[in-house]
């Protein structure tokens, strides 16, 4: 796929501040058994689904900045889910995602996981900005970007999403809990003890299928009890199998932390480094932890 054009984007890239845009995501499900519209209308199941939303744009848009809900709607027979962008390069990234069919498969993973599908059930999405249908332009991003911009939001976030997003932070507990006696080879995560096992492939392919652009934040909080990832080493590995895609580098990067650390590396130091760099989600997601009820 190509990349939006210099040209196009040094016209369009006014300033990031001055830049914003709406589009709507359109969400189904290839089952009428497993309608999003009746798991959304669940007061339960509309929180699980918020999260699984919330996942797939953090994978999508590469973090959490630049972007945000504004409200979530029946759409029959999908759930619209309305996207506000504050800036152009986090735009770019979606759209890119999409395009790619990464998004798709962000959907499926989080989807199959939190809602627990069953196997061969598909998700289905549709993208609009204003009047126009974005999966028709896909092969030219610099219209489906000039679109979005051209689409202003006209309405604050929803009381709603603010209520899910609230949710969703308190479903992570309070920042400081009464310390819990943890007993020898294990660590807590979230008021819970886990066995503090050494990596395996299994979690470099997990790490890999889910961390996406933030692989390197990572990387430098695992650094720094690892001799093999400080100095340029973690630049080396962007460099080197940059052709590979953001997986493999992933994927080499835990690589590279396990055969330096040996037995020392262990679950509970990526979880650490996960919530140094305040990504929850992923840790959940490295712990197979599923939503609370």
């Amino acid at each position: 796929m190509d990349s939006i054009d210099t040209k196009r984007l040094n016209e369009t890239n006014m300033s990031d501040r001055a830049w914003s845009g709406c589009a709507v995501l359109f969400l189904g499900c290839s089952s009428p058994a497993h309608n999003l519209l009746s798991v959304y209308k669940d007061e339960q199941g509309k929180f699980i689904l918020f999260k699984v939303i919330k996942l797939t744009l953090i994978d999508s848009a590469g973090g959490m900045d630049g972007y945000e809900i504004l409200k979530l709607h029946d759409a029959d027979p999908f759930l619209g889910v309305e996207l506000k962008f504050m800036t152009m390069p986090c735009c770019q990234r979606f759209l890119e995602s999409y395009a790619s069919g990464s998004l798709l498969q962000f959907l499926s993973q989080h989807a199959s996981r939190l809602l627990t599908l069953p196997d061969g059930v598909a998700m289905e999405t549709q993208l609009k900005a204003g009047v126009h249908t974005l999966d028709h332009s896909l092969q030219d991003l610099g219209i489906c970007l000039d679109h979005v911009q051209q689409s202003q939001p006209v309405r604050l976030r929803d009381d709603e999403v603010t209520q899910l997003e609230q949710q969703l932070q308190n479903s992570y507990g309070p920042p400081s809990q009464p310390q819990q006696e943890v007993p020898k080879n294990c660590f807590l995560f979230q008021k819970r003890v886990f066995d503090d096992r050494p990596l395996t492939s299994a979690d470099q392919q997990r790490f890999a299928a889910h961390v996406g652009r933030d692989w390197k934040r990572v990387g430098r909080a695992l650094q720094k009890n690892c001799r093999a990832l400080k100095g340029p080493a973690i630049d080396n590995l962007s460099y080197e199998y940059e052709r590979e895609g953001l997986y493999e580098q992933a994927y080499q990067l835990l690589g590279r932390f396990i055969q330096s650390e040996g037995r020392s590396a262990k679950l509970g130091r990526l979880i650490s480094a996960l919530e140094e760099t305040k990504m929850i989600t992923m840790a959940e997601v490295m712990l197979g932890i599923q939503p609370r009820d």
